[in-house]
């Protein structure tokens, strides 16, 4: 089964000479004139580590189905009903126009992976179009110039990561057909624990997993590799990574321990949930806070738990000292569950593990552009963006980009002019507002299209 590749977009965005760039040879005709391609092409493609069938397809018009135009367009979604991946093509120079949103839409229901690309961008010519169409939905769009080859490179990336995905897919499907069928729920979640030497990391494994599968002691630094487990908690398949003890880089001496270090923060960049162990003994210092600054720069969920509670004079006491301390010095991941255990008689594991489950759920969560600019709305009314030169800044829509962590694009009049203080109000709104607690919110800002100038 070959995999198919399907281009699409409105007439003279560029889709025959994309076609013909990455068919390495002149199959398609190209011209200026809109409407040169009326039947599908198609041409077998080699983008070295795997082939593709890919088709070149007329440009989408609105018409009467008995139209030229009409019967078009049944072509292309014909094309598009038998691909595996859609190119949704834009004219960069242009920027995005009305239609381009309506046969985005139609991309959307077909409910096949799209992967957005914004030609004629050579030079900055088309970073208007390009930032402009973040609005499709689609993620971020690959620049490229079909004419001149540039971007290339990033669009074969970019159809690599997609025919990964399909392969998977297929080998899933496969999977399924041979065994019980399964949900998404079902993939294993990858946890690391992560700390400082001697915080009780591999005792706690040892109380998940219900066995002694890790070597434990008084003495530190008796974990050398990140070691992967599988488990499952409440009917729940998970991967726990228990790692090695992070210490300050000035104190790391031995080859191995440098090693050991590495691996575990290799972990925390391949984990889903992280779940940060404190010493009750001695609880968040500058190494621990280092370790979940490093955690939201690589915008992974977090969990705080505090072992040796029991051994603690006060614990709810203990606990509000470390929430407020996290909320107070790392805001970037304000809300983050604190929770005590004891790895060593297992108190406290259903409230961790239940925290896990959550915090996943929230790294997760997408939000609907409605709400999002519902939320914009009122956000700038309650507080207007400052006027920097004398000119008001205007912030116009958001969108989620992605997920995991929750990443969202804002389109305003002049984003190099926002203050860092306006961006930092946005994301404290959209953690309150849509309950992003414990997990990194990042907000990009970008320049949106001016209404007022002719394409």
């Amino acid at each position: 089964m070959a995999f198919t590749i399907a281009i699409m977009g409105r007439p003279n965005v560029g889709k025959s000479t994309l076609f013909n760039r990455l068919a390495g040879k002149r199959l398609a005709l190209v011209d200026p004139r809109p409407g040169m391609t009326r039947d599908r092409r198609e041409a077998e493609i080699d983008l070295g580590d795997f082939q593709a069938a890919l088709f070149d397809t007329a440009g989408l018009e609105e018409g009467d189905e008995a139209s030229i135009e009409g019967r078009m367009r049944g072509q292309t979604m014909a094309a598009v009903e038998d691909a595996d991946l859609i190119l949704f093509m834009i004219d960069g120079r242009a920027g995005l126009t009305p239609a381009d949103e309506v046969f985005a839409q139609q991309a959307r229901r077909s409910g096949k992976p799209v992967l957005l690309v914004a030609n004629k961008c050579e030079g900055r010519q088309g970073d208007e179009g390009y930032y402009g169409a973040f609005k499709l939905g689609f993620g971020e769009p690959i620049a490229v110039s079909a004419e001149h080859g540039e971007g290339i490179g990033g669009l074969y990336e970019g159809l690599g990561n997609a025919y990964d995905d399909w392969r998977s897919s297929l080998e899933a499907d496969a999977a399924l057909e041979e065994d019980e069928e399964t949900s998404e729920e079902d993939r294993p979640l990858k946890v690391a624990i992560v700390g400082r030497p001697n915080a009780g990391k591999s005792t706690l494994v040892n109380q998940l997993l219900g066995a002694p599968r890790m070597i434990t002691g008084p003495e530190a630094g008796l974990t050398r590799d990140a070691i992967a487990l599988d488990f499952k908690w409440h009917d729940r398949d998970m991967r726990l990574y228990d790692t090695a003890g992070l210490r300050k880089k000035a104190r790391i001496k031995e080859r191995s321990e440098k090693i050991s270090a590495s691996d575990a923060l290799r972990a925390i960049k391949f984990a889903e949930v992280v779940v940060l162990l404190l010493d009750a003994d001695c609880p968040l210092e500058k190494q621990d806070m280092t370790i979940i600054d490093l955690v939201a720069e690589e915008g992974r969920a977090l969990v705080v738990a505090v072992n040796k509670c029991d051994l603690a004079p006060d614990k709810g006491v203990l606990l509000k000292e470390v929430r407020e301390r996290v909320g107070r010095l790392l805001p970037q991941v304000k809300g983050v569950p604190v929770v005590g255990i004891s790895a060593v008689r297992g108190q406290g594991l259903d409230k961790l593990m239940t925290a896990v489950l959550d915090m996943e759920t929230v790294w997760n969560k997408r939000v609907g552009t409605s709400a999002l600019n519902r939320f914009l709305l009122d956000a700038v009314e309650a507080h207007t963006p400052p006027a920097v030169g004398g000119r008001r800044i205007r912030l116009r829509y958001m969108t989620q980009s992605n997920a995991r962590p929750p990443t969202f694009v804002c389109f305003c009049s002049r984003p190099d002019d926002l203050p860092t203080s306006y961006t930092r109000y946005l994301i404290n709104g959209l953690r309150e507002a849509f309950d992003f607690r414990g997990v990194p919110v990042r907000l990009h800002m970008r320049k949106g299209d001016n209404p007022y100038q002719r394409s």
